[in-house]
Parts: structure tokens; sequence; C-alpha cells
């Protein structure tokens, strides 16, 4: 290795943002590097054996893919695989005392609609579900093609749109429209939780509309696909484009320090080493980012959702009596109708434990069965991740374990009332006989993969545009010159995309043009 550590661009953090970056850098002729200060690459984009005994590398935290731009894919091109899913979603209900469940499937068929006529009555909130993610759909073709461009303004989209939907998703909170177009509860509440992944919110606050726009409009249909083969695969294919690209990595680096210097930028590691550079990406948390400088770090949401991994021998039957192969296929909720989610808002935001904490899982292996050993699949074990809606970080610091304990407990007992086989029975053994469950708290991933307080997009979501008296901006700048968030803090930041690792690179192109041209 080379004793000289001066680059054109570093990038601190390696997650699958700073690959993106360092791809698009590198094809340019930039020479670049990414420091990381884990041994490995990847971030919360990895695939990882959680349960040794068993040969089964699960995506640990980041599990779908739904806003990774066609383009970049086909920029780098890259051999990455996404596969859909022919179930949206399931959700499990008691009507009357009478187990039920509403499927609704990726694209519109007859067993969506006779759920609806089911559980509603009639097919007035069917055709109001239909009528509204079409109108939704507008907004999505809008958007979608921006995310790779420079910040559009609020009224260049909204000319575009030209549709009530904008006022109604962009201008309004989501709450008013939920309530005034839908009746049913159950509804309500699936359509909300696309504002609540991630985003400790309201119903009634903007912060919500956020967190649903940028669920929905990823490459415009806002589908939300399972990664072939895990998360881990795209850091894989991301790590070796670079690497071909001679793009270098400094594994088990912790940077320590930033310092702006007349030349750019001076980077001292734990270890006492240094680098220079001439242009920053910060593939790490705008606080950290903060920490790092001697800054203030920005005033941010805390995160609201616990993680839990679990691998099945088997899949739960249903007291419903929908096939666990279609009812799992999907995003399966529990407990998220919109007064469940409202009511768990009102009590955890007050410091209280929800009494029924709304949540989501999402079975890999129905869909893709190569995360798995071929015996286990031959032997039916699948995997499944549970993510648990309004259990923000505050309520874990004064007592972690009990806490984490008691929210675990709750959220099996919860599962189990919509289950005939409890979940305990279904779960995998290890070799020393515990279950094969793991339960992370916001804490406890901020503390391993450094999401502020657990918070998955770093800090509060932005709207993706500027307002129209702000200055032409690719989302990614910060007050210092040269220096270019590229993670999920970023403005159209969040998720696996890599839009902001290519918003950053293109920021330095668009730089180092001007700078050469001048």
């Amino acid at each position: 290795m080379s004793e000289d550590r001066s680059y054109e661009v570093l990038i601190i953090g390696g997650g699958h943002n700073g690959l993106v970056a360092s791809c698009y850098l590198a094809k340019a002729g930039v020479k670049v590097a990414i420091l990381e200060k884990n041994s490995e690459l990847g971030g919360a984009t990895v695939s990882q054996k959680v349960f040794p005994d068993h040969e089964a590398r699960l995506s640990r935290y980041a599990y779908l893919v739904s806003l990774l731009p066609d383009k970049i894919v086909s920029d780098l091109e890259l051999d990455f695989v996404t596969l859909s899913r022919s179930v949206a979603s399931f959700t499990p209900t008691n009507e009357n005392d009478v187990p039920a469940g509403l499927l609704i499937t990726t694209q519109p068929s007859d067993t969506t609609e006779s759920d609806f006529l089911a559980l509603t009555g009639g097919d007035v909130e069917y055709q109001k579900w239909m009528n509204f993610y079409a109108d939704v759909s507008r907004i999505a073709k809008v958007i979608a093609p921006t995310m790779l461009e420079p910040l559009p303004t609020r009224s260049e989209l909204k000319a575009q749109v030209n549709h009530p939907i904008w006022e109604a998703i962009v201008e309004r909170p989501i709450g008013e429209i939920l309530e005034n177009h839908f009746t049913s509860d159950l509804v309500r509440g699936i359509v909300l939780t696309d504002g609540l992944i991630g985003t400790f919110a309201d119903a009634h606050s903007l912060a919500a509309n956020k967190c649903f726009i940028y669920h929905l409009i990823g490459n415009g249909s806002g589908e939300w696909k399972v990664p072939l083969g895990g998360m881990g695969g795209l850091v894989t294919k991301l790590k070796s484009k670079a690497n071909a690209l001679g793009v270098e990595f400094f594994t088990d680096t912790e940077v320590r320090s930033v310092l702006p210097v007349e030349s750019g930028y001076e980077i001292q590691t734990s270890d006492n080493r240094q680098f220079r550079s001439k242009y920053l990406l910060a593939n790490c948390a705008p606080q950290e980012l903060a920490r790092l400088m001697d800054q203030m770090p920005p005033a941010s949401l805390e995160g609201s959702q616990m993680k839990i991994n679990m691998l099945l021998r088997k899949l739960p039957r249903l007291k419903s009596g929908v096939d666990p192969e279609k009812a799992f296929a999907g995003t399966f909720h529990f407990d998220e109708k919109y007064s469940q989610l409202q009511l768990a808002y009102q009590q955890s935001a007050s410091g209280q434990i929800p009494d029924r904490i709304p949540a989501e899982m999402y079975c890999h292996t129905l869909t893709d069965s190569s995360i798995l050993s071929t015996a286990m699949v031959e032997a039916g074990f699948h995997t499944l991740t549970l993510f648990a809606m309004h259990t923000p970080a505050a309520l874990f610091d004064q007592d972690h374990d009990t806490t984490k304990g008691i929210i675990t407990s709750k959220l099996l007992s919860q599962l189990n009332g919509y289950l005939l086989d409890p979940i305990e029975e279904c779960l995998a053994v290890a070799a020393d006989g515990s279950l094969c469950i793991e339960a992370k708290s916001p804490l406890e991933i901020e503390k391993e993969i450094g999401l502020p307080r657990g918070n998955i997009f770093h800090k509060d979501l932005s709207f993706p545009f500027r307002e129209d008296s702000e200055p032409q901006s690719w989302g990614v700048e910060t007050q210092f010159p040269n220096l270019f968030i590229c993670g999920a803090g970023a403005i159209r930041g969040g998720g696996v995309s890599g839009i902001p690792g290519h918003n950053a690179a293109a920021a330095v192109l668009e730089a180092e043009g001007g700078a050469r041209k001048g």
C-alpha cells in the first residue's frame, strides 16, 4: 500500500451509498478512497449468519429494495437482481370475533376485491382504494425521474402533477385524506403504515407525508422488491465494481477528526494516520460528521423501530385459514389499524409502552430461498423479519434490557393472537437449545451501525424538492465547500437507494468541472 494518503476524494463510511459514489467518481477518473471503521463494508446493507448453528444469511438491518433507481444499476453495470412479490400485504383481523384478513396482491386481482367486499360489506372501499393509489401514482411518476437530477422546485413538480392529489399528499397532513376518503379503520391503517416506517409521527404531522412519498415513488411504481441472495448481494456487487475501477478501501479505519485546510480536508484516524483530499463525502450521519468537525449536531427525530429477526423451522398456520405461504409472502401487518397506530403513537410519545404495538413482518425465503442451505430449504425452514412501530429510543433509555424484554414479549403475544401455531413453536432451535430469535432496539442499532438514536433516515426527512426561493442544489451540500453528504441524511436520502451516493458524486464532478474550466 502506498504511503501517499492524498486523494481527490475521500469518503467516510463504506455503506452502499459510499460505494455508489466511489464507483461513479472512479469511472470519471477521480482518485478516491473509502475509510470504513468496521472490518467489512456495507453498513446497514449486509447479509449475515445471525444464528451460527444454521446456514442462513439474513438481511440483518435493511431488507427490501424500492428506491434504488434502475439507472444506477445500469450505469454501474451491476449484476444485481431484485424479485417481485405477488402479494403486497396481508393484514389479519378479527371482525365480530371471527378471524379474517385482507390480502392485497401486487397487481389488481379478484382476491383483493373479494377480501375488501367481505371486510367492508361492499365495493365502495375497494374503488376508493384503487382511485387513491391511481392518484398517488401521478406524484410518483413525476418525482421518480428527478431523483438523480438537481433538486426541482416545489412549483415545478406541482405544475407537472397538476392534480388535487398534490394538495392532499404534499400540502395537507395525510391523516386528513385518510379520514375523509376511507371509512374502514383497517384500510386507513394499511395506507398510513407507509408514512410511519422509520418515522415517529402522528398521522396529522407532515413528517408522515414525507415518509409516505418516499415509500411510494421508487422507479415510478413504488414496488418493494426482494434482493436476490439477500441485501448483502448489493454490497458484494458494488465492492467488486469499485475494486475493478481502482477505488481504495481502508477498513478498520475509524475517523477521529475532520479538519478543513486550505487545500481541502485533513482526516485524522484513531490509529493516528492522516489522509488528505480536495473533496470529502460523508457517508455517515450528519450528527457524526458534526462531531468529527466539532460542530453543533442537527436536531432530529429519534428512531422508533425495534427489529426482530427470526429463523423458523416451519411457517405458522393462521386462525383465519389463509394459506401462510400467501399471508407471509408480502408484508404481514398486525395491529396496524389507523386507531391503533394513533393510540400507540400517543402512548409512546408520553413515555409509555403502547398497550398494543403495531408491527409488520416480511418473509424473504418465500420469494428467494437462496439465503438458506439446500438442506434447510428442503426441511421447510424460513426467515421472518419484524419491524415494530412506535417504539422510540426514549422508551429504552432508563432500563434498556427490561424494556426490550417487555416489548419483545408483547409483540410475540400479539402475533400469536392471529396464529394457530404459536410462533415460539415454529422457531428453529440452536445447538444450545435456545430459540433462533434476535431482537434489536433502536439504541442497539445505533451502537452497531451508527444510526443516530436508531433513526434509519439519520435525521428528519425532507420533501424531494427545494422551495422556489432556495438556490439550485443536489440536496447533498453542507455549509463547508467541497464537503457533501452522501448518505441517508441527504435530501432524497434514506432507504437502500444509492441516490445520495450518485448525487454527491455528481456534485463533485460538477464542482470539479467548473474549477477546471475556471
